[in-house]
């Protein structure tokens, strides 16, 4: 790859937070009753049939991929060096952390005001507003352990991929354990049939696995538009099957433990990712050329410096939006496929939450601007460990919790993990 910035990755980033954030506004249904937001739904629940479009929406794999690549060759050189990959993870943990520390603190604030005004809005959507922190975790996790992904790529090239895809096989048929032919032609319907505890080790090895093939990638051990063709159709064919063998459609949500291909990952969700891959191999020359002929380089590495500031708010608009739909009398109330004016509530819906977006972003931007920015982070062990599972506990419980009590318990513990990851004289 070239030693100047290339744009295409940052273009692949900038594409895949867009989805996401129109993905989520989309999948929530608010239900109102005389005038007042009673409940949140979700659209896979109103709509099964929107589970097949979660194969173009769960974009999680490809934001993964991604980084991985990009960050591969700067992670093998300072492994060369001799520089602690701790050095470098503190560094993104605590960019991580910090804006994470601002967004706790204003919901910690509409908490409060919705606990003594006993206002309606922030109770149907308490854990919608902390559901998205989930990636931050996977993120966080797989980056902690790329310099061995990274000396894996080198050392066996996509055997490492292999052993990976292996590995969540044989999860799956753990949990499956067909013992006749029938059983082999439902294998998916009796994987996520019960919650097995022992099949979240595929969280570790399925996320692994699109850095895996994003550090490949960025070596050239892969590439070509007919490669990318294949990869594309092989996914479309993958996942295909494994709704045909019973896996369940939605590659998002679900009951975790049972019926999902989320939590834990499936082998269903392998498809995504080889479709997501061949896209980003057969488009990759003719992308790359236009974004460096038009000179979009720097707008792509604009919308990538955003990307989280976005990604930690988007569903923050949520609220303005419920609110201001509520005062404006607009169908927002989702109703049910097939009603009249579903799709137009929607749409409105979605309008709404694209407009108020915009107030809340330029609020943290210019909260950023005046933000001391240029941080150093720790280099000493005990503080990188001890703020990394600080970090990971907070994020942890805000998720698990929601907004109320998850952002009052987690913002002290996301804030003292900001500290111990500066370093000690800054802190």
């Amino acid at each position: 790859m070239s030693d100047a910035r290339d744009p295409y990755p940052d273009a692949l980033r900038a594409v895949a937070l867009l989805i996401v954030v129109l993905g989520h506004w989309v999948a929530t249904l608010p239900r109102i009753e005389h005038g007042m937001l009673v409940e949140t739904g979700h659209i896979l629940d109103a709509w099964p049939p929107a589970g097949y479009f979660t194969w173009i929406v769960q974009v999680v794999p490809l934001f993964i991929f991604v980084s991985a690549a990009v960050s591969s060759e700067g992670v093998w050189e300072r492994y060369r060096a001799g520089d602690p990959h701790l050095h470098w993870w503190s560094a993104r943990a605590l960019g991580l952390a910090r804006p994470t520390v601002t967004y706790l603190a204003v919901l910690s604030v509409f908490v409060g005001i919705s606990f003594f005004t006993r206002d309606g809005v922030l109770g149907p959507l308490n854990h919608s507003l902390t559901v998205h922190l989930w990636f931050l975790l996977i993120l966080l996790g797989v980056q902690l352990v790329l310099p061995l992904s990274v000396w894996a790529d080198r050392r066996f090239g996509l055997w490492s991929a292999a052993a990976l895809i292996a590995a969540i096989a044989v999860v799956d048929l753990l949990r499956s354990r067909p013992a006749a032919f029938e059983e082999w032609l439902i294998l998916g319907r009796l994987v996520t049939a019960e919650h097995d505890y022992f099949a979240w080790i595929n969280t570790l090895f399925f996320w692994l696995l699109p850095q895996q093939l994003g550090i490949a990638w960025w070596n050239s051990r892969f590439s070509g538009r007919r490669t990318g063709a294949a990869l594309m159709l092989f996914g479309l064919a993958w996942l295909l099957a494994a709704v045909a063998l019973g896996y369940p459609p939605s590659m998002v949500n679900g009951d975790a433990g049972g019926d999902t291909n989320l939590l834990p990952p499936t082998l269903a969700l392998l498809g995504v990712m080889w479709f997501q891959v061949g896209l980003v191999v057969l488009f990759e020359t003719p992308v790359r050329r236009f974004l460096q002929r038009q000179h979009l380089g720097r707008w792509m590495a604009m919308i990538g410096a955003f990307g989280l500031q976005l990604y930690l708010w988007h569903k923050l608009a949520e609220l303005p939006a419920a609110w201001l739909g509520q005062r404006l009398g607009w169908p927002i109330d989702a109703g049910m496929p097939g009603e009249p004016g579903f799709w137009v509530g929607r749409l409105e819906w979605i309008g709404l939450c694209a407009l108020m977006v915009v107030p809340v972003m330029i609020a943290v931007l210019l909260f950023e601007r005046y933000r001391k920015q240029h941080v150093e982070p720790a280099t000493g062990t005990y503080r990188i460990v001890s703020g990394g599972t600080v970090l990971l506990l907070g994020l942890g419980v805000s998720l698990g919790l929601g907004a109320l009590p998850g952002a009052l318990i987690g913002l002290p513990l996301v804030a003292l993990a900001a500290w111990l990851l500066r370093s000690p004289r800054q802190a």
